[in-house]
């Protein structure tokens, strides 16, 4: 696996999250370019939906205006630093931060855990390894320290991002693996479309009304008509 500066950097970061696939929706505050392009290219190939800044004052914007359901927060930041852009977002919001920064000291560590960071990744790191981490902080913010859920009739991996019904899988697109973790992660609840489109989709998706619809019928024909049920006026539910 590839260091974090062993990708190459795109063009431009793109901001907000390019027309991608994903199964959650993060955010990336870093300031070094090439670091926080291959970071998010990484997370995008990988199927995330990803929005980027460059300073803490337009990160801390995104964080307190858009629903994530993760942060990576670099520390050493211009305009404001990753512990004032965490204690500020900690007033208002409890996402998932994992911390990202060149610093390895203990008291540093601790001072970002103890204002409300959720992880800590120190650099240089590996790629994987930041994949990883991220998982597991998603994993644990939706109360689930398993990457297996057990659900009516088939697995979801949350790992390798594969649905399983009687060890078999069921091959899903990007897209429509999004849908079903994201309800499974909500199971119990009526989730409004409005908050599927919010955390499933880029910006350039928003104008099409129907694509939730197709995506939702197309899941229903692989894994049966009452996998996902419809309550009208209000949203989705898992059966």
């Amino acid at each position: 696996m590839k260091s974090a500066l062993d990708f190459p950097a795109s063009a431009a970061t793109v901001t907000p999250a390019a027309e991608q696939p994903a199964a959650m929706r993060v955010l990336v505050i870093e300031d070094e370019h090439d670091l926080r392009e291959s970071l998010s290219q990484s997370l995008r190939e990988a199927g995330y939906a990803v929005d980027a800044a460059s300073d803490g004052k337009e990160g801390l914007h995104y964080a307190r205006e858009i629903e994530y359901d993760a942060i990576l927060l670099d520390v050493m930041l211009p305009r404001l630093d990753g512990w004032t852009v965490l204690r500020r977002l900690r007033e208002r919001k409890s996402t998932p931060v994992l911390m990202l920064t060149s610093r390895r000291a203990l008291d540093d560590r601790i001072r970002g855990l103890d204002l409300g960071a959720d992880d800590y990744l120190a650099k240089p790191f590996d790629l994987g390894e930041a994949h990883a981490r991220l998982r597991a902080v998603l994993r644990r913010a939706k109360g689930h320290a398993s990457p297996l859920l057990q659900l009516d009739g088939f697995t979801l991996d949350t790992l390798r991002r594969k649905v399983l019904v009687d060890g078999t899988e069921v091959v899903l697109t990007p897209r429509e693996y999004a849908l079903i973790e994201f309800l499974a992660f909500r199971r119990g609840e009526i989730v409004p479309r409005a908050e599927l489109y919010e955390h499933l989709f880029a910006e350039e998706d928003e104008s099409f009304s129907n694509l939730l619809d197709v995506h939702v019928c197309n899941v229903r024909k692989k894994l049966g008509p009452g996998v996902i049920q419809t309550r009208r006026g209000h949203g989705y539910t898992l059966a």
